[in-house]
C-alpha cells in the first residue's frame, strides 16, 4: 500500500495562501494606486462627478419619448451655442393630451402660451432625460396640470457637447429662455433634482442677477456644495479615512472648474424655494439638504419669500429619487405653488 506523502496537505495549504497573500498585495497596490491616478489626471474625477457615459436604460429611442409612455410629449433639439446641440422633451398638462396627438413641434411651441405653468426639470448626473424615474415624474407633473420641459445636457444622451459645469448653466440658461419666449405671463418653475440642483441654483443665481427670476425654484434631493457631496457620497466610503482624502479626491473636482456650490448660491437668489428631501437617501444625504435649507432659511435674499422643507420619512423608502411615488406631493406643490404664483401677481 503506497502512503501519500505527508507534505501534501500542508504545500497546497501554503499555495492557497501564497495564492491569497498575492491577490491581498495586488488589491492593496490597486487601492493606493487610484487616488495618485485621480490626482495626476483630474478629468477621471469629473467623469465620476457626471457619468454621462452611464446611459441606463440603454436601448431608448430619445426620439420617441411615446415608447416610454409619453404620448402628449413632443422631442425637440435645441442650439445653445455653435457645436452643441442638446436634446428637449416636451411634456403637455393633462387637459391638452388629447389635442396634442400626432401635432407637430409647432402646436407644442404655441401650446406653451396656453394658461397652464411650466416647470424646467433639470435631471442629475447619469441616464438620460429617458430615465425611469424621471419619466414617471413628468406623468405626475403632467397629470397635476403642468407643462414639463427638460433636457439632457451636453454630453449626455443624444447631446452633443462636452460636459462641464459652465456647459450645462448656458444649456439651462438658453432652455428656459426658449421657455419664456413663448410661454407669455404664465408662471415658470424650475426644477432640480440631486446633481440637477447644483445646476438649477447657478441657473436662478444668473436670472435673479439679471432681474428675470422664475416664480419658484424646487430642489430635490440636494447638496450643499459638490465637495462636501463627494465626501458623503457612497463611492468614497473606502477611502474617506485614507491620508490626504481632500487632496487626492475633492481637489481635482476643483481643479476641473466643478463646484455647484448651492450654498453660496442661494445667498443671491431672490424667488420662492422649496426643498423635498427623503430621511433615507442614501447618495445625497439628508443632512446636507437640511443644511442647505438653513442656509437659505436665514438668508436675506429670501426675506421676501417663502422657503420651505418637506421631509420624507425613511419608512416611505423614497431614497434618493422615488419622491414622485408621494401620494402628498400633489397638496405639496399645490400649496407651495399657489403662495408663490400670488405672491409673483401682487
Amino acid at each position: 500500500m503506497k502512503r501519500t506523502p505527508s507534505f501534501s496537505l500542508p504545500a497546497r495549504r501554503y499555495g492557497l495562501w501564497f495564492r491569497l497573500r498575492k491577490l491581498i498585495i495586488w488589491l492593496l497596490g490597486v487601492y493606493i494606486a487610484i487616488p495618485f491616478l485621480v490626482k495626476l489626471c483630474p478629468a477621471i474625477q469629473a467623469k465620476l462627478v457626471f457619468l454621462n457615459f452611464v446611459r441606463v436604460p440603454y436601448f431608448i429611442d430619445l426620439k420617441r419619448p411615446q415608447d416610454q409612455g409619453l404620448n402628449h410629449t413632443c422631442n425637440y433639439y435645441l442650439q445653445p451655442e455653435e457645436d452643441v446641440t442638446i436634446g428637449v422633451w416636451h411634456t403637455v398638462p393633462a387637459a391638452l393630451w388629447k389635442n396634442a396627438r400626432g401635432k407637430d413641434q409647432l402646436w407644442f411651441e404655441d401650446a406653451l402660451g396656453s394658461s397652464h405653468p411650466v416647470i424646467l426639470y433639470l435631471h442629475g448626473n447619469a441616464g438620460t432625460r429617458g430615465g425611469d424615474h424621471r419619466v414617471e415624474l413628468y406623468k405626475v407633473l403632467s397629470s397635476l396640470g403642468y407643462h414639463v420641459v427638460t433636457f439632457d445636457y451636453r454630453g449626455w444622451g443624444d447631446s452633443i457637447g462636452s460636459p462641464s459645469e459652465r456647459g450645462m448653466t448656458y444649456d439651462a440658461l438658453h432652455v428656459f429662455d426658449w421657455i419664456k419666449a413663448r410661454s407669455g405671463d404664465n408662471p415658470v418653475y424650475i426644477w432640480g433634482h440631486s446633481l440637477g440642483t447644483g445646476v438649477a441654483t447657478n441657473l436662478v443665481r444668473r436670472l435673479c442677477e439679471r432681474e428675470t427670476p422664475p416664480d419658484a425654484l424646487i430642489l430635490e434631493s440636494p447638496f450643499t456644495n459638490i465637495r462636501e457631496e463627494a465626501r458623503s457620497h457612497p463611492f468614497s466610503v473606502i477611502y474617506r479615512y485614507f491620508p490626504g482624502f481632500d487632496w487626492f479626491f475633492l481637489d481635482p473636482i476643483t481643479t476641473s472648474g466643478i463646484k455647484f456650490a448651492n450654498d453660496e448660491n442661494v445667498k443671491y437668489i431672490s424667488c420662492s424655494l422649496l426643498i423635498l428631501h427623503a430621511e433615507d437617501d442614501p447618495v445625497v444625504p439628508f443632512h446636507l439638504g437640511k443644511k442647505l435649507y438653513n442656509i437659505a432659511a436665514t438668508s436675506r435674499s429670501f426675506r421676501d419669500y417663502k422657503v420651505q422643507f418637506v421631509p420624507f420619512h425613511t419608512d416611505l423608502g423614497y431614497r434618493h429619487k422615488y419622491i414622485y411615488r408621494s401620494p402628498e406631493l400633489p397638496r405639496i406643490l399645490r400649496e407651495f405653488l399657489g403662495k408663490s404664483e400670488h405672491e409673483h401677481h401682487h
